[in-house]
């Protein structure tokens, strides 16, 4: 697609689906609850998130969720950094690169199927390091485009549970976007009834204050 990007089709096994699955519904739970992120000009994404690690607000991170109920978010956890390092030494075929790869939040984003993402790009961190995304449940529409605009060029391929897609290096700030979930295509051997689950894996470059 783009230098930098790889998608790898079938990454997660069932087994490890589920144990993402079911760590997602802990996650939504609390304590801060998935919720429909409001943007700063008023309008309410389709998507629900939880986050993990640091809170995600648009174009900042904390480690409190000040705009839902200022609740800590859960802690990041080893085994899903841990997963992280696999999937980026298996995406650049480089176990050197996911060594040093230290992964210290997660957006967990949930579709139905008429939620949408539109093209944007994943640049309110204050690291380049890659971004590792990992599908669940219903088919996408991955819209992947270039780092100068929104529009064309930009490549649609599908998502289907199981993939990772891993952009870094000159891909890193590449808009991207969902604009189709086809609901029905996921299958409950994952342990999700319906809908999408996208968790991203992401380097802050944050710390918190001394």
């Amino acid at each position: 697609m783009a230098p930098g990007a790889v998608h790898l089709s079938r990454w997660l096994g069932l087994d490890q689906q589920r144990r993402l699955v079911e760590a997602c519904r802990g996650w939504a739970a609390g304590p801060v609850p998935m919720r429909h992120t409001r943007l700063p000009r008023g309008g309410v994404m389709s998507v629900q998130t939880v986050c993990v690690g640091w809170h995600w607000q648009p174009y900042r991170y904390s480690r409190t969720a000040d705009d839902v109920n200022g609740g800590r978010v859960a802690a990041f956890p080893g085994w899903l950094a841990e997963l992280g390092r696999r999937a980026l030494a298996d995406a650049y075929g480089d176990p050197a690169a996911g060594e040093a790869y230290a992964p210290d939040t997660a957006l967990v984003n949930f579709y139905d199927g008429q939620a949408r993402m539109g093209m944007h790009q994943d640049k309110d961190e204050r690291s380049a390091a890659p971004v590792v995304s990992l599908s669940i449940g219903d088919t996408c529409v991955f819209r992947f485009g270039n780092p100068d605009s929104r529009g064309k060029p930009y490549s649609d391929i599908e998502l289907r549970s199981g993939d990772l897609f891993v952009f870094g290096g000159p891909a890193r700030f590449a808009y991207h976007g969902v604009p189709k979930v086809r609901p029905g295509t996921g299958g409950p051997a994952t342990g999700l009834a319906a809908g999408r689950l996208n968790i991203t894996l992401r380097v802050t470059g944050l710390s918190d204050p001394a």
